[in-house]
């Protein structure tokens, strides 16, 4: 949950929340992630003139190339929910009112096999174990830290009582594998993140949540009504000239205070560029990996905390857990993640 409740909007409707994406390397094709309604005990996807959206640029220009967008209808007796799956392309990607073809139907929950097109697209929606495992005193000192443009305090730390914050806890996932020629075949280099939106009244569209980098929001907080700083409602190609400041300002001070780079404000320069604008970069048919050396989308299993610790601070900061702490355990086959309620 490195993306949760970083919104009014989301916080008022967990259906549409986004906690979490993922990028990797599927059995058969590329895999998009996106979870929402973190905490979830039920409540599914949202239903009413809804949408959740799978944004990938092919070109570099962090701005959407192709849409795969999923609507959900109400639930069934039995709390399964129809869903129907539709790709655009090109100026329709970036058009909400444009109305692709629908390529894939499906249900959420189903324990069968997966919906699947002929040529290998295939798609599944669901609750499922939430992958992602972080430190609730370690979390908690980075961000001071951050906001402060100080040095983690972590002195009451003590590592060997460690323990994941979200243990226990689940979430509504949308999973889509895309063959790689449908994103430009092997070695293709794309962009990827993921949206949430709502009708309104007044008969357009407004985006609640989008998501790319794990804890961007939380370590910078690009959120903030009482200033009218609403990330949530932007797009990817805008984010360095409307948060690129804030960043520079922030990761300079952090990076100062720990005195670990020799020069600070070329390190914040670095931190922005890496994370601005707010994409996940994946190269299509490769080993996903979410590192300190190495950004290449995002697997279910990289410690991405200690990573964006790391990068914005210039120093490791250590949680003291590792994967087996997720309630989530990732699967080799597809939709790769766990279970509702699955636990180690």
């Amino acid at each position: 949950m490195s993306h949760h409740h970083d919104s009014e909007l989301a916080r008022q409707d967990p259906r549409l929340d986004i906690s979490d994406t993922y990028l990797f390397r599927g059995t058969t094709g590329t895999v998009f992630v996106v979870n929402v309604n973190p905490l979830s005990g039920g409540g599914g996807f949202h239903d009413d003139e809804s949408r959740y959206e799978i944004k990938v640029d092919t070109d570099g220009d962090a701005v959407e190339d192709i849409t795969y967008r999923f609507t959900f209808q109400p639930p069934a007796a039995d709390g399964s929910q129809r869903w129907e799956l539709r790709r655009l392309d090109g100026p329709a990607a970036r058009d909400r009112f444009a109305d692709g073809p629908v390529v894939l139907t499906g249900a959420t929950g189903t324990t069968s096999k997966p919906a699947q097109t002929p040529d290998g697209l295939r798609a599944w929606a669901g609750a499922a174990g939430d992958p992602f495992w972080i430190e609730g005193t370690v979390v908690t000192a980075v961000k001071t830290a951050i906001a402060q443009g100080t040095a983690p305090d972590l002195t009451d730390f003590d590592s060997a009582g460690a323990a994941n914050l979200f243990a226990g806890t689940d979430v509504q996932a949308i999973v889509l594998e895309v063959p790689d020629e449908a994103l430009g075949g092997a070695g293709a280099a794309i962009g990827f993140w993921g949206s949430t939106v709502l009708a309104t009244d007044a008969g357009g569209w407004r985006q609640i949540n989008r998501c790319a980098n794990p804890l961007l929001n939380t370590l910078f907080e690009l959120e903030d009504a009482e200033r009218d700083i609403d990330f949530n409602a932007t797009e990817p190609a805008e984010d360095q000239r409307r948060y690129g400041a804030e960043i520079l300002r922030a990761a300079e001070r952090a990076a100062a205070a720990v005195g670990a780079v020799p020069d600070a404000a070329a390190h914040a320069a670095r931190v922005r560029d890496l994370f601005l604008p707010d994409v996940l970069r994946y190269e299509v048919g490769s080993e996903a990996a979410f590192a300190v050396d190495r950004r290449n989308g995002r697997g279910l299993t990289d410690c991405v905390p200690e990573v964006m610790f790391e990068l914005v601070l210039g120093a490791p900061v250590k949680l003291g857990l590792d994967a087996s702490s997720a309630t989530g355990v990732p699967g080799d086959v597809f939709p790769y993640l766990s279970a509702a309620g699955a636990r180690h």
